[in-house]
């Protein structure tokens, strides 16, 4: 997947649908569109980037939820991130795993 058809899928198909999975490109090419963009914003006028960043939490849960579902992890994990520092990086990690509908190379 592209980062167009990963920014698409997110947010204009998927914007709040916390069903199904997610691949690992797709969720890794929306988190780097939202931060690309929230940099670009908040460099452009800064309240415009806060209003992105509360338009963009939706997606952003929604494609993490079924990136979490996507590796066998149970939604509720998303919780751990209240952690300082620990949580984030248990995040990453469980992100960045193989997920069930990663093809497996040939």
């Amino acid at each position: 997947m592209q980062i167009q058809e990963a920014v698409e899928t997110c947010v204009t198909k998927k914007y709040a649908d916390f069903s199904g999975c997610a691949t690992r490109s797709e969720f890794w090419w929306f988190v780097l569109f939202v931060i690309v963009i929230e940099a670009l914003v908040s460099i452009a006028y800064e309240p415009l980037a806060g209003v992105f960043s509360l338009a963009m939490l939706v997606p952003y849960f929604a494609v993490g939820t079924r990136r979490l579902r996507d590796t066998d992890r149970s939604p509720w994990w998303w919780a751990i991130g209240l952690v300082p520092l620990v949580g984030a990086i248990v995040l990453i990690v469980f992100f960045s795993q193989l997920g069930k509908t990663t093809p497996t190379p040939t």
